[in-house]
Protein backbone atom coordinates (compact mmCIF):
# COMPACT_ATOMS: atom_id res chain seq x y z
CA UNK A 1 0.00 0.00 0.00
CA UNK A 2 1.22 3.55 -1.01
CA UNK A 3 2.48 5.73 2.03
CA UNK A 4 1.26 9.42 1.02
CA UNK A 5 3.01 12.84 2.72
CA UNK A 6 0.26 14.27 4.90
CA UNK A 7 0.10 17.87 4.53
CA UNK A 8 -2.12 19.81 6.52
CA UNK A 9 -3.45 23.34 7.46
CA UNK A 10 0.14 25.01 7.86
CA UNK A 11 0.98 27.78 10.50
CA UNK A 12 0.58 30.67 7.62
CA UNK A 13 -1.89 33.93 7.46
CA UNK A 14 -5.90 33.14 7.15
CA UNK A 15 -8.13 35.27 5.72
CA UNK A 16 -11.85 34.91 6.62
CA UNK A 17 -14.27 36.69 4.44
CA UNK A 18 -18.12 35.34 4.22
CA UNK A 19 -17.54 31.88 5.38
CA UNK A 20 -13.89 31.12 3.11
CA UNK A 21 -10.67 30.05 4.38
CA UNK A 22 -7.96 31.07 2.06
CA UNK A 23 -4.25 30.24 2.23
CA UNK A 24 -1.37 31.88 0.75
CA UNK A 25 -0.27 28.98 -1.01
CA UNK A 26 1.23 28.06 -4.63
CA UNK A 27 -0.03 26.03 -7.18
CA UNK A 28 -0.12 22.27 -6.26
CA UNK A 29 -0.20 19.79 -9.13
CA UNK A 30 -2.47 20.59 -12.14
CA UNK A 31 -4.80 23.33 -12.69
CA UNK A 32 -7.71 24.49 -13.95
CA UNK A 33 -6.81 26.89 -16.76
CA UNK A 34 -9.21 30.29 -17.39
CA UNK A 35 -11.76 28.44 -19.15
CA UNK A 36 -12.18 25.16 -16.93
CA UNK A 37 -12.56 27.98 -14.12
CA UNK A 38 -15.53 29.56 -15.88
CA UNK A 39 -17.07 25.66 -16.97
CA UNK A 40 -16.72 24.79 -13.39
CA UNK A 41 -18.78 27.85 -12.20
CA UNK A 42 -21.95 26.70 -15.10
CA UNK A 43 -22.77 23.61 -12.87
CA UNK A 44 -26.03 22.80 -15.15
CA UNK A 45 -26.64 23.27 -18.73
CA UNK A 46 -29.12 21.81 -21.25
CA UNK A 47 -28.61 18.91 -24.28
CA UNK A 48 -30.97 19.07 -26.70
CA UNK A 49 -30.93 16.31 -29.64
CA UNK A 50 -32.94 17.51 -32.54
CA UNK A 51 -33.25 15.97 -35.76
CA UNK A 52 -34.61 13.36 -38.18
CA UNK A 53 -34.53 10.79 -35.80
CA UNK A 54 -37.56 13.35 -33.76
CA UNK A 55 -39.86 12.17 -36.84
CA UNK A 56 -38.91 9.02 -37.22
CA UNK A 57 -38.74 7.75 -33.95
CA UNK A 58 -35.48 6.17 -33.85
CA UNK A 59 -32.42 6.97 -31.29
CA UNK A 60 -29.68 6.31 -33.93
CA UNK A 61 -30.93 7.11 -37.74
CA UNK A 62 -29.50 5.67 -40.27
CA UNK A 63 -28.55 8.30 -42.93
CA UNK A 64 -30.84 7.40 -45.68
CA UNK A 65 -33.87 9.16 -44.30
CA UNK A 66 -35.77 11.40 -46.61
CA UNK A 67 -34.13 14.98 -45.42
CA UNK A 68 -38.03 15.89 -45.94
CA UNK A 69 -38.81 13.73 -42.84
CA UNK A 70 -37.64 16.90 -40.82
CA UNK A 71 -40.25 19.29 -40.73
CA UNK A 72 -41.20 21.37 -37.19
CA UNK A 73 -44.46 22.69 -37.34
CA UNK A 74 -44.25 25.71 -35.02
CA UNK A 75 -40.17 25.45 -34.25
CA UNK A 76 -39.44 27.74 -31.56
CA UNK A 77 -35.79 28.28 -30.53
CA UNK A 78 -36.92 31.46 -27.77
CA UNK A 79 -38.81 28.97 -26.28
CA UNK A 80 -36.13 27.09 -25.64
CA UNK A 81 -33.56 29.77 -24.74
CA UNK A 82 -36.22 31.28 -22.54
CA UNK A 83 -37.27 27.77 -20.41
CA UNK A 84 -33.27 26.81 -19.97
CA UNK A 85 -32.90 30.40 -18.72
CA UNK A 86 -35.94 29.80 -16.05
CA UNK A 87 -34.85 26.43 -15.28
CA UNK A 88 -31.29 28.25 -14.24
CA UNK A 89 -29.51 26.24 -16.84
CA UNK A 90 -26.35 28.83 -17.97
CA UNK A 91 -26.95 26.92 -21.56
CA UNK A 92 -27.96 24.93 -24.42
CA UNK A 93 -25.62 22.23 -26.81
CA UNK A 94 -27.40 21.39 -29.62
CA UNK A 95 -26.89 17.80 -31.72
CA UNK A 96 -25.75 19.97 -34.87
CA UNK A 97 -25.16 16.68 -36.98
CA UNK A 98 -26.30 13.02 -35.04
CA UNK A 99 -24.37 9.92 -36.40
CA UNK A 100 -27.53 9.78 -39.06
CA UNK A 101 -25.03 12.60 -40.99
CA UNK A 102 -28.11 15.15 -41.11
CA UNK A 103 -26.72 19.02 -40.54
CA UNK A 104 -29.10 21.39 -38.78
CA UNK A 105 -27.81 24.04 -41.18
CA UNK A 106 -27.34 23.86 -44.47
CA UNK A 107 -23.63 22.94 -44.95
CA UNK A 108 -21.92 23.59 -47.75
CA UNK A 109 -20.26 20.48 -46.88
CA UNK A 110 -23.19 17.59 -47.51
CA UNK A 111 -26.41 17.14 -49.43
CA UNK A 112 -28.22 16.10 -45.94
CA UNK A 113 -29.02 19.16 -44.50
CA UNK A 114 -32.10 21.56 -43.43
CA UNK A 115 -31.53 22.99 -47.14
CA UNK A 116 -32.95 19.07 -48.76
CA UNK A 117 -35.83 20.11 -46.52
CA UNK A 118 -39.25 20.92 -47.08
CA UNK A 119 -39.21 22.72 -43.83
CA UNK A 120 -39.02 26.35 -44.53
CA UNK A 121 -38.82 25.35 -48.27
CA UNK A 122 -35.10 24.88 -47.23
CA UNK A 123 -34.36 28.29 -46.17
CA UNK A 124 -33.99 27.32 -42.57
CA UNK A 125 -31.08 27.22 -40.23
CA UNK A 126 -32.13 25.63 -36.70
CA UNK A 127 -28.18 26.67 -35.51
CA UNK A 128 -28.88 30.56 -36.53
CA UNK A 129 -32.22 30.49 -34.61
CA UNK A 130 -30.70 29.13 -31.77
CA UNK A 131 -27.55 31.08 -31.83
CA UNK A 132 -29.91 34.21 -31.93
CA UNK A 133 -31.90 33.19 -28.90
CA UNK A 134 -29.28 32.40 -27.21
CA UNK A 135 -28.07 35.62 -27.25
CA UNK A 136 -31.19 36.94 -26.63
CA UNK A 137 -31.73 35.22 -23.44
CA UNK A 138 -28.35 35.70 -21.82
CA UNK A 139 -27.02 31.83 -22.08
CA UNK A 140 -24.62 30.09 -23.82
CA UNK A 141 -24.39 28.01 -26.83
CA UNK A 142 -22.13 24.64 -27.56
CA UNK A 143 -22.37 22.24 -30.12
CA UNK A 144 -22.39 18.64 -30.46
CA UNK A 145 -20.90 17.45 -34.30
CA UNK A 146 -20.51 13.46 -34.72
CA UNK A 147 -17.45 12.35 -36.24
CA UNK A 148 -19.94 9.04 -37.53
CA UNK A 149 -21.56 10.18 -40.70
CA UNK A 150 -24.06 7.30 -41.81
CA UNK A 151 -24.89 9.36 -44.98
CA UNK A 152 -21.58 11.24 -46.31
CA UNK A 153 -20.23 9.25 -49.54
CA UNK A 154 -16.82 10.27 -48.36
CA UNK A 155 -16.83 8.78 -44.76
CA UNK A 156 -14.48 5.83 -44.66
CA UNK A 157 -11.79 7.63 -46.86
CA UNK A 158 -8.91 10.49 -45.64
CA UNK A 159 -10.98 13.25 -47.60
CA UNK A 160 -13.64 12.64 -45.02
CA UNK A 161 -11.32 14.14 -42.37
CA UNK A 162 -10.78 17.17 -44.59
CA UNK A 163 -15.03 17.40 -44.98
CA UNK A 164 -15.45 16.86 -41.04
CA UNK A 165 -12.48 19.96 -40.43
CA UNK A 166 -14.79 22.07 -42.93
CA UNK A 167 -18.13 20.98 -41.52
CA UNK A 168 -16.82 22.51 -37.53
CA UNK A 169 -15.15 25.68 -39.47
CA UNK A 170 -18.59 26.75 -40.94
CA UNK A 171 -20.03 26.13 -37.27
CA UNK A 172 -17.27 27.55 -35.02
CA UNK A 173 -16.89 30.88 -37.28
CA UNK A 174 -20.20 31.31 -38.49
CA UNK A 175 -22.43 31.48 -35.47
CA UNK A 176 -20.93 33.81 -32.86
CA UNK A 177 -18.82 32.80 -29.44
CA UNK A 178 -19.54 29.17 -28.81
CA UNK A 179 -18.51 27.34 -25.38
CA UNK A 180 -18.21 23.89 -25.75
CA UNK A 181 -17.55 21.26 -28.98
CA UNK A 182 -19.21 17.75 -27.77
CA UNK A 183 -17.47 14.38 -29.49
CA UNK A 184 -19.10 10.88 -28.52
CA UNK A 185 -16.83 7.90 -28.85
CA UNK A 186 -19.24 6.54 -31.99
CA UNK A 187 -17.48 5.02 -34.96
CA UNK A 188 -19.25 2.94 -37.27
CA UNK A 189 -19.78 2.12 -40.59
CA UNK A 190 -20.91 5.12 -43.58
CA UNK A 191 -22.58 4.24 -46.57
CA UNK A 192 -19.79 2.34 -48.35
CA UNK A 193 -19.41 -0.19 -45.94
CA UNK A 194 -16.24 1.36 -44.38
CA UNK A 195 -15.00 3.16 -41.08
CA UNK A 196 -13.54 5.92 -40.34
CA UNK A 197 -9.92 6.71 -38.73
CA UNK A 198 -10.64 9.72 -37.21
CA UNK A 199 -7.32 12.66 -36.89
CA UNK A 200 -8.72 13.92 -33.71
CA UNK A 201 -5.27 15.76 -32.99
CA UNK A 202 -6.25 17.65 -36.34
CA UNK A 203 -9.54 17.85 -35.25
CA UNK A 204 -8.34 19.13 -31.80
CA UNK A 205 -6.02 21.78 -33.42
CA UNK A 206 -8.41 23.21 -35.94
CA UNK A 207 -11.23 24.02 -33.77
CA UNK A 208 -8.98 25.32 -31.21
CA UNK A 209 -7.26 27.56 -34.14
CA UNK A 210 -11.33 28.67 -34.88
CA UNK A 211 -12.29 28.97 -31.23
CA UNK A 212 -9.49 29.40 -28.76
CA UNK A 213 -11.48 29.70 -25.87
CA UNK A 214 -13.83 26.78 -26.45
CA UNK A 215 -13.89 23.66 -24.41
CA UNK A 216 -13.73 20.34 -25.97
CA UNK A 217 -15.82 16.78 -24.62
CA UNK A 218 -14.70 13.51 -25.21
CA UNK A 219 -13.73 10.73 -23.01
CA UNK A 220 -10.76 11.67 -22.93
CA UNK A 221 -11.20 15.78 -23.33
CA UNK A 222 -9.05 17.46 -23.51
CA UNK A 223 -10.91 19.81 -21.66
CA UNK A 224 -14.27 17.94 -19.98
CA UNK A 225 -14.83 14.05 -19.53
CA UNK A 226 -17.37 11.60 -20.16
CA UNK A 227 -18.35 9.98 -16.52
CA UNK A 228 -18.39 6.30 -17.82
CA UNK A 229 -22.14 6.51 -17.56
CA UNK A 230 -25.56 8.23 -18.97
CA UNK A 231 -27.14 7.89 -15.88
CA UNK A 232 -26.06 11.78 -14.88
CA UNK A 233 -24.12 10.27 -11.44
CA UNK A 234 -20.22 10.71 -10.73
CA UNK A 235 -18.47 8.72 -8.28
CA UNK A 236 -18.17 9.95 -4.45
CA UNK A 237 -14.58 10.05 -5.64
CA UNK A 238 -13.89 12.39 -8.08
CA UNK A 239 -10.64 13.99 -8.99
CA UNK A 240 -10.47 16.24 -11.63
CA UNK A 241 -7.47 15.10 -13.13
CA UNK A 242 -7.32 12.44 -15.98
CA UNK A 243 -4.23 10.58 -17.80
CA UNK A 244 -5.15 10.50 -21.53
CA UNK A 245 -1.33 9.05 -22.99
CA UNK A 246 -2.03 5.91 -24.47
CA UNK A 247 -5.38 6.07 -24.65
CA UNK A 248 -8.21 7.09 -27.08
CA UNK A 249 -11.60 8.09 -28.13
CA UNK A 250 -14.27 5.57 -27.86
CA UNK A 251 -12.76 2.02 -28.30
CA UNK A 252 -9.34 2.46 -26.59
CA UNK A 253 -10.61 4.90 -24.16
CA UNK A 254 -9.98 4.05 -20.34
CA UNK A 255 -12.35 2.25 -18.29
CA UNK A 256 -15.73 3.19 -17.23
CA UNK A 257 -14.96 3.09 -13.64
CA UNK A 258 -11.67 4.91 -14.10
CA UNK A 259 -13.52 8.04 -16.11
CA UNK A 260 -16.37 8.37 -13.26
CA UNK A 261 -13.40 8.44 -10.63
CA UNK A 262 -10.61 10.72 -12.78
CA UNK A 263 -6.96 9.85 -11.77
CA UNK A 264 -5.17 10.07 -8.66
CA UNK A 265 -2.35 11.17 -9.46
CA UNK A 266 -3.59 12.51 -13.27
CA UNK A 267 -1.43 14.69 -15.19
CA UNK A 268 -4.25 16.87 -17.20
CA UNK A 269 -6.83 18.61 -15.56
CA UNK A 270 -9.74 17.22 -17.29
CA UNK A 271 -13.78 17.97 -15.12
CA UNK A 272 -16.10 15.62 -15.44
CA UNK A 273 -19.68 16.13 -17.31
CA UNK A 274 -22.54 13.83 -16.09
CA UNK A 275 -24.87 13.49 -19.04
CA UNK A 276 -28.20 12.24 -18.78
CA UNK A 277 -31.29 12.58 -20.37
CA UNK A 278 -35.02 13.80 -18.61
CA UNK A 279 -36.36 11.07 -20.44
CA UNK A 280 -35.87 7.16 -21.36
CA UNK A 281 -34.73 7.78 -24.64
CA UNK A 282 -32.49 10.86 -25.94
CA UNK A 283 -34.66 12.16 -28.65
CA UNK A 284 -38.19 13.00 -28.44
CA UNK A 285 -40.59 10.15 -28.76
CA UNK A 286 -44.43 10.80 -27.88
CA UNK A 287 -44.76 7.33 -25.75
CA UNK A 288 -42.26 8.21 -23.93
CA UNK A 289 -44.08 11.59 -22.59
CA UNK A 290 -44.82 9.88 -19.03
CA UNK A 291 -41.46 8.56 -18.13
CA UNK A 292 -40.23 12.53 -17.87
CA UNK A 293 -38.16 12.78 -14.62
CA UNK A 294 -39.64 14.34 -11.63
CA UNK A 295 -38.37 18.05 -10.45
CA UNK A 296 -37.10 15.35 -7.08
CA UNK A 297 -35.23 12.84 -9.64
CA UNK A 298 -33.67 15.87 -11.10
CA UNK A 299 -32.38 17.29 -7.48
CA UNK A 300 -30.68 14.02 -7.01
CA UNK A 301 -29.35 13.74 -10.33
CA UNK A 302 -27.93 17.59 -9.21
CA UNK A 303 -26.44 16.17 -5.80
CA UNK A 304 -24.73 13.37 -7.32
CA UNK A 305 -23.14 15.10 -10.05
CA UNK A 306 -22.78 18.98 -8.98
CA UNK A 307 -22.54 17.76 -5.32
CA UNK A 308 -19.90 15.43 -6.37
CA UNK A 309 -17.48 18.18 -7.94
CA UNK A 310 -18.59 17.79 -11.50
CA UNK A 311 -21.14 19.67 -14.14
CA UNK A 312 -24.82 18.04 -14.85
CA UNK A 313 -25.58 18.25 -18.79
CA UNK A 314 -29.38 17.13 -19.03
CA UNK A 315 -30.63 16.63 -21.77
CA UNK A 316 -34.62 17.74 -22.50
CA UNK A 317 -35.35 17.31 -26.32
CA UNK A 318 -38.10 18.90 -28.58
CA UNK A 319 -40.45 17.30 -30.01
CA UNK A 320 -41.96 17.41 -33.74
CA UNK A 321 -43.40 20.65 -33.28
CA UNK A 322 -40.05 22.17 -32.19
CA UNK A 323 -40.59 22.79 -28.98
CA UNK A 324 -40.14 21.78 -25.42
CA UNK A 325 -43.02 19.63 -24.29
CA UNK A 326 -45.10 20.76 -21.34
CA UNK A 327 -44.01 17.69 -19.18
CA UNK A 328 -40.48 18.62 -19.50
CA UNK A 329 -40.82 22.42 -19.23
CA UNK A 330 -42.82 21.85 -15.84
CA UNK A 331 -40.35 19.06 -14.31
CA UNK A 332 -37.77 21.56 -14.68
CA UNK A 333 -39.23 24.33 -13.35
CA UNK A 334 -39.95 21.66 -10.12
CA UNK A 335 -36.11 21.32 -10.45
CA UNK A 336 -35.52 24.81 -9.93
CA UNK A 337 -38.13 25.47 -7.31
CA UNK A 338 -36.83 22.18 -5.30
CA UNK A 339 -32.89 23.85 -5.80
CA UNK A 340 -33.88 27.14 -4.66
CA UNK A 341 -35.62 25.68 -1.76
CA UNK A 342 -32.59 23.82 -0.90
CA UNK A 343 -30.32 25.89 -0.71
CA UNK A 344 -32.08 29.13 0.31
CA UNK A 345 -30.99 29.16 3.80
CA UNK A 346 -27.51 28.69 4.56
CA UNK A 347 -27.04 27.97 8.47
CA UNK A 348 -23.83 28.61 8.90
CA UNK A 349 -23.83 32.31 7.75
CA UNK A 350 -23.75 33.83 11.09
CA UNK A 351 -21.42 31.27 12.37
CA UNK A 352 -17.26 32.24 13.34
CA UNK A 353 -15.44 29.79 11.67
CA UNK A 354 -11.97 29.14 12.95
CA UNK A 355 -8.95 27.29 11.54
CA UNK A 356 -6.34 24.48 14.28
CA UNK A 357 -4.16 22.89 11.99
CA UNK A 358 -6.29 20.19 9.92
CA UNK A 359 -9.45 21.35 11.08
CA UNK A 360 -12.29 23.66 10.45
CA UNK A 361 -14.37 24.11 13.28
CA UNK A 362 -18.29 26.06 12.48
CA UNK A 363 -19.64 27.66 15.86
CA UNK A 364 -23.10 29.33 16.49
CA UNK A 365 -24.67 30.81 19.29
CA UNK A 366 -27.51 28.68 19.00
CA UNK A 367 -28.20 24.92 17.63
CA UNK A 368 -29.39 24.34 13.87
CA UNK A 369 -30.95 21.34 12.85
CA UNK A 370 -29.05 20.35 9.61
CA UNK A 371 -28.23 17.18 6.98
CA UNK A 372 -26.50 18.24 4.51
CA UNK A 373 -22.50 20.13 4.58
CA UNK A 374 -21.64 21.90 1.65
CA UNK A 375 -17.99 21.96 1.16
CA UNK A 376 -15.61 23.80 -1.48
CA UNK A 377 -11.88 23.99 -2.51
CA UNK A 378 -10.45 26.59 -3.98
CA UNK A 379 -9.49 24.52 -7.45
CA UNK A 380 -7.30 27.01 -9.47
CA UNK A 381 -4.77 26.38 -6.62
CA UNK A 382 -5.15 22.73 -7.67
CA UNK A 383 -7.62 19.75 -5.92
CA UNK A 384 -5.69 18.20 -2.92
CA UNK A 385 -8.27 16.80 -0.30
CA UNK A 386 -8.20 12.63 -0.01
CA UNK A 387 -10.58 12.28 2.99
CA UNK A 388 -12.28 13.96 5.42
CA UNK A 389 -14.71 13.53 8.26
CA UNK A 390 -17.65 15.78 9.93
CA UNK A 391 -18.17 16.10 13.72
CA UNK A 392 -21.13 17.87 15.38
CA UNK A 393 -22.32 18.20 18.85
CA UNK A 394 -23.39 20.63 21.53
CA UNK A 395 -19.95 22.52 22.01
CA UNK A 396 -16.56 22.29 21.08
CA UNK A 397 -15.43 19.62 23.45
CA UNK A 398 -17.52 17.11 22.58
CA UNK A 399 -18.60 16.20 19.16
CA UNK A 400 -19.46 12.59 17.36
CA UNK A 401 -18.61 11.89 14.05
CA UNK A 402 -21.92 12.58 12.04
CA UNK A 403 -20.66 11.98 8.14
CA UNK A 404 -16.93 11.21 5.86
CA UNK A 405 -16.19 11.30 2.56
CA UNK A 406 -13.06 11.53 0.11
CA UNK A 407 -12.55 14.23 -2.35
CA UNK A 408 -13.88 17.98 -2.42
CA UNK A 409 -12.67 19.48 -5.39
CA UNK A 410 -15.20 22.68 -6.58
CA UNK A 411 -17.73 21.30 -4.58
CA UNK A 412 -19.10 18.96 -2.36
CA UNK A 413 -22.22 18.21 -0.82
CA UNK A 414 -22.40 15.45 1.76
CA UNK A 415 -25.56 14.59 3.18
CA UNK A 416 -26.44 12.80 6.80
CA UNK A 417 -28.70 11.95 9.23
CA UNK A 418 -30.60 15.32 10.52
CA UNK A 419 -28.58 16.46 13.29
CA UNK A 420 -29.18 19.36 15.47
CA UNK A 421 -26.26 20.95 17.26
CA UNK A 422 -24.96 23.90 17.53
CA UNK A 423 -20.64 23.24 17.05
CA UNK A 424 -19.68 21.42 13.93
CA UNK A 425 -16.21 20.82 12.57
CA UNK A 426 -14.43 19.22 9.49
CA UNK A 427 -11.26 17.53 9.75
CA UNK A 428 -9.18 16.46 6.70
CA UNK A 429 -7.84 13.32 7.09
CA UNK A 430 -5.61 12.95 4.56
CA UNK A 431 -4.82 15.73 1.75
CA UNK A 432 -1.86 15.62 -1.05
CA UNK A 433 -0.77 19.33 -0.28
CA UNK A 434 -1.96 21.18 2.34
CA UNK A 435 -5.92 22.10 1.56
CA UNK A 436 -6.99 25.35 0.46
CA UNK A 437 -10.49 25.61 1.50
CA UNK A 438 -13.40 27.99 -0.26
CA UNK A 439 -16.99 27.96 1.45
CA UNK A 440 -18.23 26.24 3.60
CA UNK A 441 -22.30 26.21 3.96
CA UNK A 442 -24.45 24.28 6.11
CA UNK A 443 -28.15 23.17 5.22
CA UNK A 444 -31.86 21.62 5.87
CA UNK A 445 -32.58 20.01 2.71
CA UNK A 446 -36.25 18.55 3.00
CA UNK A 447 -36.31 15.01 0.90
Amino acid sequence: MKKYIYLFFTTVLFFLTSNKILVAQEKFGPTPTKQQLAWHEKEFYLFMHFGPNTFTNLEWGKGSEDPNVFNPTAIDCNQWASIAKAAGAKGIIITAKHHDGFSLWPSKFSKHTVRESKWMNGKGDVIKMLSEACKKAGIEMGVYISPWDRNHPEYGTAAYNDIYIQTMKELLTGYGNLTELWWDGANGEGPNGKKQVYDFTRFKDSAMSYQPNILIFSDIGPHIRWVGNENGLINETNWNLLDTAGFKRGEGAPANDTLNRGNFNGKNWIGAEADVSIRKGWFYHEEEDSTVKSGKTLFNLYLNSVGHGGNLLLNVPPNRKGLIAPQDSAALMDFRKIREAAFKTNLFKNAVIKNNKNEIEICLTTPVTINSIQLQEQIKFGQRVIRFEIYAGDNEADMKKIAGSTTIGRKKIIQFPTTTAKCFKVKIIETKASPIMGAVAGYFIKN
